[in-house]
């Protein structure tokens, strides 16, 4: 019979084994989603390539949750936008274009060259117009060039929307994890770190935070014309998409940095993260 010590001892030696033999799997299951070959001897997929993969998985799991939800009209409570400020649209990827409206209808090809997007506001009172037009006609408002030439003015309505929503789009509840993500110094455990904390997103808020990230990818494809890069974007969006639960200046201040370069990591991996 098996003494207890060489029982235990056994034990062991199968636990690792099963894990080896998980992760193996694991990895096998991350290749098919490449489409790439994991070597007979054990080799492992390079991290960023590993990350890269969970993200195609992740979003394919979620689409097919956002699809199943859209055709049995079982929306959770959380996928509805309302700002108080903005009556009419609701957006979000489940139901609306407010943002579509805005990115699509306003920021049109054209804009996307203009000098300093996102960065040079608008006037003030026409960008109220704006926001009063949503009001009164929703989904219907015109914000073409004809009615506002200005591109200014509708960058500015669409990052007022985003300061209006009484939850932002990086939520309360995930805000300090971002936060701790972002003060990670090796670059591959960050983006992963982050990758992670995405995943704790409601699932509207994660959808239109991949929007937004697609957009200002490509608003950064234009660089050499309009002058903004993601770290530019990232220094005007980071405190228009997260604020701390607390209202704290210096909280605020703290973290500015912090939230700059969490926007930056969005827009700049937004095709492994999301």
């Amino acid at each position: 019979m098996f003494s207890q010590e060489l029982w235990l001892e056994n034990e062991k030696k199968c636990a690792v084994v099963r894990k080896s033999k998980q992760g193996r799997k694991r990895q096998e299951l991350l290749a098919v989603a490449l489409g790439v070959k994991v070597g007979v001897k054990g080799s492992w997929l390079w991290p960023p390539l590993k990350l890269f993969a969970c993200s195609q998985i992740s979003s394919l799991v979620r689409r097919a949750a956002l699809t199943h939800n859209d055709n049995h009209f079982n929306y959770e409570k959380t996928h509805n936008f309302k700002v108080h400020t903005f009556r009419g649209p609701h957006w979000c990827e489940y139901c609306a274009n407010f943002m579509w409206g805005l990115i699509a209808q306003g920021v049109r090809c054209s804009g996307l060259k203009s000098e300093g997007l996102y960065r040079v506001s608008g006037f003030t009172e026409h960008i109220e117009d704006v926001k009063m037009a949503f009001d009164r006609d929703g989904e219907k408002a015109d914000i073409s060039a004809n009615i506002y030439p200005d591109i200014n003015i509708i960058t500015g309505a669409l990052k007022l929307y985003f300061r209006d929503l009484p939850i932002p789009v990086i939520t309360y509840d995930t805000y300090s994890k971002f936060i701790e993500a972002a003060k990670i110094s090796n670059a591959d455990e960050r983006l992963e770190a982050v990758h992670e904390v995405l995943m704790l997103l409601p699932p509207a808020h994660y959808e239109t935070l991949r929007y937004l990230m697609i957009h200002l990818k490509k608003v950064t494809m234009n660089e050499k014309d309009n002058f903004m890069n993601a770290e530019n974007l990232g220094i005007v969006f980071g405190p228009t998409l997260m604020r701390p639960p607390e209202d704290s200046t210096l909280t605020t201040l703290h973290d500015m940095r912090y939230q700059k370069l969490i926007v930056q990591i969005l827009i700049e991996n937004e095709d492994v993260l999301f």
